[in-house]
C-alpha cells in the first residue's frame, strides 16, 4: 500500500513537472509570474505535495524562484549574463557538429535525417513551438552522433534553458522562419555524410553566430514612437 501510495505521488509529480516547465519555456506562464499552488492544485485535481516537489525539481533547473515569503515566481531571463550563455551555445555547436562528422555512423545520419524532415514540416506550417523542437531535437541528434555524453548533455541543457529565449527568436520573425535554416541544416547533413570535420566546425559557428545576432538584435530593437507635443 505504501508502495503504491509513493507511485502515484511520483507520477503526480513527473506530471505538473511536466506540465510547468512546457508552460515555462514556452512562455504561457511569462517570467516573473506568480506560481500559485492552491490554483495549481485545484486546477490538476491533486494535494499540493507533488506541486512543492515539482517546483523543488523547476528551482533546481533554474526555471521558477523561491522568494524570501515562500512564494514562487517563473524565473526571470538574465539578459545580464545573456553573453555567458551565447558564449556556451555556440562553442557547444561547434564541438558537438565537429564531433557528429568525425564519429557518425549511417544510423546516426538516418536519425537527423528523420528529424530534418519533422524540422522542414514546422517551418512550412510556421508552428513555432514545433520550430523549437524539432530544431533541438536535430542538434542533439548529431551531438548524441558524436558520441561524447558529456557534450551532449551540457548542450541538451543549454537548449532547453535558452527555450525561452528562443522563442524571442522566432517571434522574431513572426514565426516565419526563412527556408534558409531548412537549407541550413541540409548541409549540415551533407558535410556530416562526407566527414568534413572542418567544414563542420565552420557551417556550426555561422549557423549558431547568426542565431545569436538574430537575438541581440531582437532585444536591442527601439520601438518607440516620436509623438509630437
Amino acid at each position: 500500500m505504501i508502495e503504491q501510495t509513493e507511485r502515484k505521488r511520483g507520477e503526480g509529480v513527473r506530471l505538473v513537472h511536466t506540465i510547468l516547465r512546457e508552460e515555462i519555456l514556452d512562455l504561457i506562464l511569462p517570467p516573473g509570474s506568480p506560481i500559485d499552488e492552491i490554483q495549481l492544485a485545484e486546477r490538476l485535481s491533486m494535494s499540493r505535495t507533488p506541486i512543492r516537489e515539482a517546483l523543488v525539481r523547476l528551482a533546481g533547473e533554474g526555471l521558477v524562484t523561491t522568494l524570501p515569503n515562500r512564494s514562487t515566481i517563473v524565473a526571470n531571463i538574465d539578459f545580464l549574463n545573456l553573453h555567458n550563455f551565447f558564449d556556451a551555445l555556440i562553442l557547444m555547436y561547434r564541438v558537438t557538429t565537429r564531433l557528429g562528422a568525425q564519429n557518425r555512423t549511417e544510423q546516426d545520419l538516418e536519425v537527423i535525417r528523420d528529424h530534418q524532415l519533422r524540422f522542414a514540416a514546422a517551418v512550412k506550417t510556421q508552428d513555432a513551438k514545433a520550430m523549437i523542437a524539432t530544431n533541438r531535437d536535430f542538434h542533439v541528434a548529431i551531438a548524441e552522433a558524436g558520441r561524447n555524453p558529456y557534450y551532449t548533455a551540457l548542450f541538451q541543457r543549454l537548449l532547453d534553458e535558452g527555450r525561452r529565449i528562443l522563442r524571442v527568436y522566432y517571434s522574431s520573425f513572426d514565426n516565419r522562419l526563412p527556408e534558409q535554416y531548412v537549407r541550413e541544416h541540409d548541409e549540415m547533413i551533407a558535410i556530416l555524410e562526407a566527414r568534413d570535420v572542418t567544414e563542420a566546425d565552420r557551417m556550426a559557428t555561422v549557423h549558431a553566430e547568426q542565431i545569436v545576432q538574430q537575438i541581440q538584435k531582437m532585444i536591442a530593437r527601439d520601438d518607440r514612437q516620436t509623438i509630437p507635443l
